[in-house]
C-alpha cells in the first residue's frame, strides 16, 4: 500500500507562488496515474489537475488552466503542483490522489482514485 505526503503548502499573498509535492512511499511510482484535488470550507472536494503515470496526459480544471502545471519525477517518486497567479478563490486544502493501473491515463474523478494524502493548506490573501 502506497502512502502519500504532500508539502509546500503556506500562505501566499495574491498574484504569488507555490509548489506543492507529493512524495509516494513505493519503487512503483512509475505504474502510478496522479491527481490533485482541493477542497475549499463549506465546499465539496473537487478536481484540480490530473497527470498520467507515462507523463504524457494532463487535465486541468478551468480554473487553474494557464496558472497551475502538473508534473512528474518518476526516479523520486514525486509529484509537483506548480501554482502561479494564485488568487484568493484557490485557498483550501490540497490532496494528492493515486490511482495504481495498467493503462496510463488521465483521472479527473476523485473516486477513481484510490490513494490519498493527507492535504496540505494554501491560504491566499488578497
Amino acid at each position: 500500500q502506497v502512502q502519500l505526503v504532500e508539502s509546500g503548502g503556506g500562505l501566499v499573498q495574491a498574484g504569488g507562488s507555490l509548489r506543492l509535492t507529493c512524495a509516494a512511499s513505493t519503487r512503483t511510482f512509475s505504474w502510478y496515474n496522479m491527481g490533485w484535488f482541493r477542497q475549499a470550507p463549506g465546499k465539496e472536494r473537487e478536481f484540480v489537475a490530473a497527470l498520467s503515470r507515462s507523463g504524457g496526459g494532463t487535465n486541468y480544471a478551468d480554473s487553474v488552466k494557464g496558472r497551475f502545471t502538473i508534473s512528474r519525477d518518476n526516479a523520486k517518486n514525486t509529484v509537483y503542483l506548480q501554482m502561479n497567479s494564485l488568487k484568493p478563490e484557490d485557498t483550501a486544502v490540497y490532496y494528492c490522489a493515486g490511482d495504481f493501473s495498467l493503462q496510463s491515463r488521465v483521472r479527473v474523478r476523485a473516486t477513481e482514485y484510490y490513494y490519498w494524502g493527507q492535504g496540505t493548506q494554501v491560504t491566499v490573501s488578497s
